[in-house]
């Protein structure tokens, strides 16, 4: 099987509102992992638009997040995901034998201003380049 065949790996980012820490996590995979994963993200309960502060933190690294829009969680996106990793939204999320589970225990960023964001910005970009050194060893030839 070579590298085009192989199915890529998936993730699924999970937390309440879909708003926050998901949304980041979701923007650090994509613009890192460039092509190698599939991402998605959702939440329990979404929101009606994407944490401005988030959005602000994530401009700040060169990652435009103001399109994006929260979604529900739904039982196909954890099915198709590989590997769901939640954020505070605890026994909200559907389980499915067989997927890596990851709880990721992050502070919340709703209702927080951008100098509180960056901080959890900076912990969710630590996790996500280790996932992909985890998921795609290959994109990262200086990983031990």
């Amino acid at each position: 099987m070579t590298t085009e065949t192989a199915k890529k790996p998936s993730v699924l980012f999970v937390c309440v509102h879909n708003a926050g820490r998901s949304q980041m996590a979701a923007a650090f995979l994509t613009s890192l992992a460039k092509g190698a994963v599939e991402v998605r993200s959702a939440g329990s309960q979404p929101a009606e638009k994407i944490n401005p502060s988030a959005v602000e933190a994530m401009a700040e690294v060169g990652i435009d997040m103001s399109a994006e829009v929260p979604k529900v969680l739904t039982t196909e996106a954890v099915k198709e995901s590989d590997v769901v990793i939640t954020m505070g939204c605890g026994d909200e999320c559907p389980y499915f034998p067989g997927k890596r589970y990851e709880d990721w225990v992050l502070e919340d960023p709703a209702g927080k201003g951008v100098d509180s964001v960056r901080p959890i910005r900076d912990e969710i970009r630590t996790r996500i380049e280790a996932l992909i050194t985890e998921l795609v060893p290959a994109q990262h030839p200086d990983a031990q």
